[in-house]
């Protein structure tokens, strides 16, 4: 029988790549999902003191015909395709760590939305998109009178 010595960081380091394999599905590393190319926008909502709801997406390099926004069925649908520039072929690229490709982000509108005067900007990169309130969800005041 042959007497091993215990080596107690070479068993940690064994157990440490052990965990790391175990917890590599849970965790993704960054550069992974560089990879994937999968985008989406960031979304900002919020409701102004004008009685209405605004949506402002950050969507930079993209060209206004190149962004889609629908809104049917108490659901607002915002998708596109954020496209490589043409003018740099892939060979001339160093290192791509922006995200590209096709995207779609819908969201579920209050009943209380106007559809019909939604209006959207698109200025420096980020969408903004106005939902107005129907009249009647509107606060309505009521004077009061005194006796």
């Amino acid at each position: 029988m042959t007497i091993v010595r215990w080596d107690s960081s070479r068993d940690m380091a064994a157990l440490q790549e052990r965990v790391s394999r175990v917890l590599e599905g849970f965790y993704r590393r960054p550069q992974e999902d560089l990879n994937r190319g999968a985008w989406v926008p960031v979304v900002d909502i919020y409701s102004n003191g004008q009685h209405e709801l605004v949506l402002k997406a950050e969507l930079p390099d993209m060209k206004e015909e190149e962004i889609e926004l629908t809104v049917e069925d108490n659901t607002l649908t915002l998708s596109g395709e954020k496209k490589l520039d043409t003018e740099v072929s892939e060979e001339q690229f160093h290192r791509i760590e922006r995200s590209y490709g096709s995207f779609a982000r819908t969201f579920a509108l209050p009943p209380t939305i106007d559809a019909g005067k939604v209006s959207a900007q698109y200025r420096a990169g980020v969408l903004t998109v106005r939902l107005p309130l129907r009249e009647e969800a509107k606060p309505n005041k009521i004077k009061v009178a005194v006796a």
